[in-house]
This record gives C-alpha cells, structure tokens and sequence, in this order.
C-alpha cells in the first residue's frame, strides 16, 4: 500500500501541469462560447449543433482538471482515489453517450468521419479508460497510474482540437442562415382595402342642364 501510495505521489509534477492546463484552457474554452453566441445572435440557429459540439470541450477540461486534483490529493492509500477516478470516468461515459445522441439528433451540421472520432469515438475511449484505471489503482495495481495520465492527457487534446475545429468552423464556414418560420412562409401578401362609396349625401351635386333658349 505504501509503494502504490509513493508512485501515485511520483506524479504530482505531471498532473500539476495537465490540470494546469485544462483549468486555463477552460477559460479560453468560455471565449469561444462566447464568440459563438455573438454569431448565433447575428445569423440564427446554432443552439442544437453548440450542445452537441461546442458545450463538451468544457466538461472534457473539467473532467482532466478534476481527475489531477484527485491524483495530486495527499490520499492515504489507492483505494479512494481508484474509487473517485472511476466514478468521474463512469460519469463521463454516461455523459459521452448523451453527447453521441444530440449528435446524431441535431440536423444543422452534417458531422464527418473525423467529428465522429474526435467528438465521439475519442471521449468515450478516455473515459472508458479512467474507469479501468480508476478500479485497477483501487484493487492495488499502480501500473495503471499510465492509464489514468494517458486518458487526462488526451482529455485535453480532444478539448483543444474540437475547441480549435469550432472555431476555424465559425469563422471560415460561418453558422447556417436561419431559415424562416412556417408562420413567416404562408403569410399572405395584406390586400389593399376596396375604396368605399362615398355617401349620396356628400357627392357633389351635378350642374343642371341648360335649355336652349
């Protein structure tokens, strides 16, 4: 227990800089959001595929920066941190999934293979790895300690890749034009009202004939 103890302290430096990191890439992560909210504003649409594509990358840098807290922790032994990585990695799977789901449900981005590996195939990959580690490092395997480090890392480069793709996305391609509503498109054109009749009584009287004389 002491030994697994000592090799999880051995990482104290790696984890210092993951979760370093993914805390500052989070905060970029924001600014991103940010700019394309100002975009979705100016040309419509973009809630579905921003669920599905942009709001992920935060979770995923919370998730390293969460799990380097956890590893970085003065724990007594292996077992509550084995416990507490695979409960994040677990979580993570569930969320992977929801994920997986608005992108198959939203209709305004038309993912190709690599959205499907980078935003899809990837995270679950990650997650599912720090369920493994997490439960390996609880039942006295500190080799896994690889798994766990491997799986935050690529936490985060998925994180910078999707955040760096949304964006060259944005501003490259720019956000669907919004398409106008039912309502907008069977709206008949308003018809000009009929002049009315102009009451007998206030019609100007015609002159009478005059007779020859």
């Amino acid at each position: 227990m002491a030994e697994g103890t000592s090799a999880l302290k051995a990482w104290e430096n790696y984890y210092v800089i993951v979760g370093s990191s993914a805390g500052a890439l989070t905060g970029l992560q924001f600014v991103v959001l940010t700019m394309i909210a100002e975009a979705r504003k100016a040309r419509g649409g973009g809630g579905e595929s921003i669920a599905a594509f942009g709001s992920p990358n935060v979770v995923h840098f919370c998730a390293a920066l969460l799990v380097s807290a956890i590893c970085s922790a003065p724990w007594g032994g292996l077992v509550p941190p084995g416990t507490a990585v695979a409960a994040c990695g677990a979580s993570g799977v569930v969320y992977a999934l929801v994920v997986l789901r608005r992108t198959t449900r939203q209709s305004e981005y038309k993912p190709v293979l690599e959205d499907w590996i980078w935003h899809a195939a990837l995270p679950l990959l990650a997650y599912a790895a720090l369920v493994h580690g997490g439960w390996a490092i609880a039942h006295d395997s500190a080799d896994t300690l690889y798994v766990i480090g491997a799986a935050t890392l690529l936490l985060v480069f998925i994180g910078i890749h999707n955040a760096w793709d949304t964006v060259m996305y944005i501003t490259i391609m720019g956000l669907p034009e919004r398409r106008p509503e039912p309502a907008e498109r069977a709206a008949p054109a308003p018809v000009a009202a009929a002049p009315s009749p102009m009451p007998a009584e206030k019609r100007t009287p015609e002159p009478p004939a005059s007779f020859p004389r």
